[in-house]
């Protein structure tokens, strides 16, 4: 999130909060955080919505933990606050915003704890790990960054199928990830952090030295492509879980998958090259999405 505002000041912590007013700082929150996800979420019903941007601030939060803040010492200790925190808004004891209206998404939908503390084990990996030597660490971190974020919106969403839409929820988490890594070289790169594995590097000839200095070439391209077709992969599997929503629940789903399409779309139109300037759709181009994915969520045969 672009502010001047520390984290500490953009996120409260303490006194009491209305329900109307912490749900309203979440939405608010989810807007300047992270725009792609805020549009998706703007066609749920209000309570689905609201519990939806609950849980988003909640992982926007423990990740700006990670990303901002320098001392490791104070970053774990924030985000061992964050989980104590968590369990006292499950047990009813609220304060700031945040977990005033996380508290209240807790009370409304039956969404495991679990997720949530598996989402803050995949955000404190950051801390301990800049580099990865097989595809199956980083998919494993994929799954707890963001498949559990999928996982939490489809208990929210109420999703049918059981073992079927979570495995479709977390096949998605990662292919939204994937992208992410996709697009985000550079900024990546800039906190010292290279998520493509030593092994995936090895095999088209580069390392992870050239990938910090923003090398672009050929074996670049090659390995982008690679992520390409995976993240396409796991896009088919993601996709079963659509017909397993209720129309405006998989509307929602299939506005951010779309949005993620569309960048990786882009970014294989670019040549994969991320290094010059972020890859990103305007918001005009994100509201006509928003209308044509809508659409045609609607004629998604539900099962």
């Amino acid at each position: 999130m672009a502010s001047a505002l520390t984290l500490a000041e953009r996120v409260p912590l303490e006194g009491a909060w209305s329900a109307s007013d912490a749900a309203e700082w979440c939405r608010a929150y989810t807007k300047e955080r992270a725009k792609n996800f805020y549009y998706a979420f703007a066609v749920l019903p209000d309570d689905q919505r609201a519990a939806i941007y609950a849980a988003y601030a909640f992982s926007g939060y423990v990740d700006d933990i990670v990303d901002e803040l320098d001392d490791p010492n104070e970053q774990r200790r924030l985000l061992e606050d964050a989980r104590a925190r968590l369990h006292l808004a499950k047990a009813g004891v609220r304060e700031g915003p945040l977990f005033s209206a996380l508290g209240a998404a807790l009370d409304r939908f039956a969404i495991p704890l679990e997720y949530f503390e598996r989402l803050v084990d995949g955000v404190e990996m950051d801390l301990t790990r800049t580099r990865y030597e097989t595809w199956p660490e980083l998919r494993e971190y994929c799954f707890h960054v963001a498949s559990m974020v999928g996982l939490i919106c489809t208990a929210i969403f109420g999703a049918r199928g059981g073992e079927k839409a979570e495995k479709a929820a977390t096949d998605l988490g990662i292919a939204l990830q994937i992208v992410n890594i996709m697009r985000d070289v550079r900024e990546d790169a800039a906190r010292g952090r290279v998520y493509f594995p030593h092994e995936e590097l090895a095999r088209f000839g580069l390392t992870a030295e050239e990938i910090l200095a923003g090398t672009y070439d050929e074996r670049f391209v090659a390995l982008m492509r690679h992520y390409h077709r995976r993240a396409r992969l796991y896009y088919r599997r993601g996709r079963e879980l659509l017909p397993l929503l209720d129309l405006r629940p998989r509307m929602c789903v299939n506005v951010l998958q779309g949005v993620y399409a569309a960048i990786l779309g882009r970014i294989a139109r670019r040549r994969y090259d991320v290094l010059s300037e972020r890859v990103a759709l305007s918001a005009a181009e994100k509201l006509a999405l928003v209308g044509w994915l809508c659409l045609r969520a609607a004629f998604v045969r539900p099962r």
